[in-house]
């Protein structure tokens, strides 16, 4: 791919996250749509003028990883940082609360089309803050997925928003309104994004892409300050014996909520 080969040794550091790749491409895309009069722009150039982040689950398992991978035959250097994409993301949902409005706490939405990896990779920040990190956080307050999945193969992609509430994804006071449709996205997406633009008034743009390294800072300094307080041990008698704790599913012991 000859574009991606003109910022893998100017524009990207030598390792870094995917999610660092397609702004340098989205602005080269969208000045060669401004020179050939292009008025609809494509989504990569369009995420770059509003700040949009965009995330791979699978770095490796596409175009891109494919070209880095031909690259590092040459003598690139580039690498793609998985963790520091989860990171990223799980520092998104961790202040997705915030409000603009003094008093008000925000909302966190899971809107999902298709599935797959990436569906996991969306839910996944909500149990990567309570489970891994230890930090306080509940789950998503709406979750809206649109799939063609079946949930009765036992499949990613079809999976129900209980199964989410388990892992701690879904806020379960939040299940009752849950909503999954079970179409095609091509057909679902016109029709919600037609409602969207017909009914809601604008929003200013959070530009998340341009926050990013401000929320993951704050993300890492309070997860150090809960890794600071966390009591590895309690003595009895003479021994040390691992304090019993409750687990989540996948084993990750709970955090204690102080009321």
């Amino acid at each position: 791919m000859p574009l991606f080969g003109r910022f893998s040794g100017r524009a990207l550091p030598k390792a870094d996250g995917y999610g660092r790749v397609p702004p340098p491409v989205g602005r080269y895309v969208r000045e060669v749509e401004k020179q050939l009069g292009v008025e609809n722009s494509c989504l990569i150039a369009t995420a770059y003028e509003c700040g949009v982040p965009i995330y791979t689950s699978s770095p490796g398992d596409s175009s891109i990883g494919m070209n880095v991978a031909a690259l590092a035959l040459e003598g690139s250097i580039l690498i793609l940082d998985p963790a520091l994409d989860v990171n990223e993301t799980a520092a998104i949902a961790y202040f997705a609360r915030e409000s603009e409005t003094p008093g008000t706490e925000g909302k966190s939405a899971a809107l999902i089309i298709g599935g797959g990896s990436p569906k996991n990779f969306l839910l996944q920040t909500q149990p990567q803050i309570h489970e891994v990190l230890g930090l306080e956080e509940r789950g998503h307050d709406y979750f809206i997925q649109v799939t063609d999945a079946r949930p009765d193969t036992g499949g990613l992609s079809g999976a129900v928003p209980s199964e989410a509430v388990s892992w701690g994804k879904v806020e379960p006071e939040a299940l009752r309104d849950t909503v999954v449709c079970y179409t095609d996205s091509t057909i679902a997406l016109p029709i919600l994004t037609a409602y969207v633009m017909s009914e809601c008034p604008p929003r200013s743009l959070k530009r998340l892409y341009d926050r990013r390294e401000e929320m993951l800072a704050r993300l890492q300094s309070d997860y150090l300050k809960v890794q600071a307080t966390q009591p590895t041990s309690v003595r009895i008698g003479m021994s040390t014996q691992p304090e019993p704790v409750a687990t989540y599913p996948c084993g990750t012991p709970i955090p204690k909520r102080h009321p």
